[in-house]
């Protein structure tokens, strides 16, 4: 059996083994614009896509479990499934009673839903099945689903892989649906949200469509200036278009990793001299015994991690080895990677014990000089000074500490106390406003980096167009080249790269040929 769609003299022809060729009329555009009806792409879709089926809920028992389809054969899954002659319309929820289609046995009574493409997820005719998540009745619904040979198991991510290449998302929006499902924190969720939604994705088409335009213009001048076709000043317009958008490129990548941070976790060190009390305030922290605690000094000997949230904010505290000199190679090697990983930090905390009460603006700053003594200049900012076991100290003593740290302006000072609490929350307070600082707001301005993917590209884009100002002045055609590497670079981001819409806009702005 064969399918034949003509269009504008072009011919396609499907045939029963996938395969397909055309007859062209002499027009560049027909085959593509062919392959663009959604008539031919039904076609196409329903003889080489399979279809697929996987629980789209979590794993374990539960309430309710969610089964889907995608693909061609899912209407008529649907009917082997419920026995039904009629299918209710689209995205109407219905109950129904779910046989197993080999056996006829009742598997459960859930609700179902079915969503016709390209108005569903995928792009593709698709079914839900809601059905009560007990581990049985789940694993019935699947094997009667496996057993019926226009089906097969979905691969990892194949829907929304299928989303992606039915246009529906783009991969900002991909990834950003990956983050939301992985988002612990509700800063986290807020941002995967609102790259979701495609308001990344919607910036950089923006910066492509721009490219776009420009790589058209100048192409256009170099084929066809010669003709008079081309209006003077299309070269200084795409001049302008393009340091216009370098200056956008900057500002976006000069964010501070924000969106990065806020995806991975903020590295939050606490570093500091042995016994200061580093592992009792990771403990109270994170509300549980993370870390041994113990009178003897040099206890902690490697790094100790605690994923937490802090106001929204993810963060990675890490509990160091206390700094001194030592002769053991094995507390010398817990200093060396405390070091390390103080310089990797994007918030440092430095824990003082100020027990003796004997603190000055000299005390101070000598431990400051110690932690800071093997970081060799490339140490991040000192954020949030602790000044730990303040409970050993009469309140003559803390007036007087509290008036050192003011004369001596120290910025993000902290008086607390790991064994009585004193001065915990405002610990946690001075911490969550750090953390502001760092990542701010993801639902205002712009929306930022998340991926070091993007960052990769854009970077490469933007030497591109650092290139085009040097080759500009001496050769259209490298300058041109230059511009068309940028604007792949920016594709690559979204995923949508389109020699076409160059030639459509080369053709509709300069009604080359009329």
């Amino acid at each position: 059996m064969a399918a034949l769609v003509g269009m504008r003299d072009c011919r396609i022809h499907i045939n029963i083994n996938h395969q397909c060729w055309c007859d062209l009329h002499p027009d560049m555009w027909s085959f593509k614009r062919c392959l663009n009806t959604y008539p031919l792409k039904k076609w196409i879709r329903h003889y080489v896509r399979d279809t697929i089926f996987a629980l789209s809920s979590g794993h374990g028992k539960c309430g309710v479990a969610v089964i889907r389809t995608s693909g061609p054969a899912s209407e008529e899954t649907l009917r082997h499934l419920t026995k039904w002659q009629t299918l209710p319309p689209p995205r109407q929820v219905k109950l129904a009673s779910i046989f197993c289609p080999k056996s006829g046995e009742l598997l459960d009574r859930g609700l179902v839903v079915r969503f016709s493409g390209p108005r569903s997820f995928t792009g593709e005719d698709c079914c839900e099945y809601h059905v009560h998540g007990g581990t049985a009745v789940v694993h019935g619904v699947l094997q009667a689903l496996g057993s019926l040979q226009m089906l097969r198991p979905a691969e990892p991510g194949e829907f929304t892989k299928r989303a992606f290449q039915n246009g529906k998302l783009d991969l900002t929006e991909v990834e950003g649906l990956g983050d939301l499902i992985h988002a612990e924190t509700e800063v986290q969720r807020r941002q995967a949200l609102r790259q979701m939604s495609g308001k990344l994705g919607q910036l950089y088409q923006r910066w492509s469509h721009k490219l776009t335009v420009a790589v058209a213009h100048i192409e256009a001048f170099i084929d066809f200036s010669e003709d008079d076709n081309v209006e003077e000043g299309v070269l200084l317009a795409v001049d302008e278009v393009v340091e216009k958008l370098q200056k956008e490129l900057e500002e976006h990548l000069m964010d501070n990793r924000r969106g990065e941070r806020l995806r991975d976790g903020i590295q939050v060190v606490l570093t500091g001299a042995t016994n200061a009390g580093k592992s009792s305030l990771l403990n109270v922290i994170s509300q549980k015994p993370t870390a041994i605690v113990s009178s003897i000094p040099g206890t902690t000997r490697d790094v100790v991690e605690a994923t937490l949230n802090i106001g929204g904010y993810p963060i990675i505290l890490s509990d160091t080895a206390g700094l001194r000199d030592s002769e053991d190679p094995i507390e010398k090697e817990g200093v060396r990677r405390a070091m390390a990983r103080a310089r990797e930090a994007d918030i440092l905390v430095a824990v003082i014990d100020v027990s003796n009460g004997l603190l000055s603006r000299e005390t101070v700053l000598a431990h400051l000089q110690n932690i800071y003594s093997s970081f060799k200049g490339d140490g991040p900012e000192i954020v949030i000074l602790a000044l730990n076991k303040v409970d050993l100290l009469s309140q003559e003593s803390i007036v007087n500490i509290e008036k050192i740290c003011q004369e001596s302006g120290l910025q993000s000072v902290c008086l607390l106390s790991c064994h009585t609490g004193e001065g915990i929350i405002k610990f946690l307070k001075i911490l969550r406003d750090r953390l502001e600082a760092i990542c701010g707001d993801p639902l205002q301005g712009m929306p930022t980096l998340t991926q070091t993917r993007h960052r990769h590209h854009l970077t490469q884009c933007l030497d591109a167009l650092g290139h085009y100002s040097v080759h500009r002045q001496q050769d259209l055609v490298m300058s041109a080249e230059d511009l068309r590497i940028a604007h792949r670079q920016l594709g690559a981001i979204t995923g949508r790269v389109s020699a076409e819409e160059i030639l459509d806009i080369i053709f509709s702005d300069f009604c080359i040929g009329k």
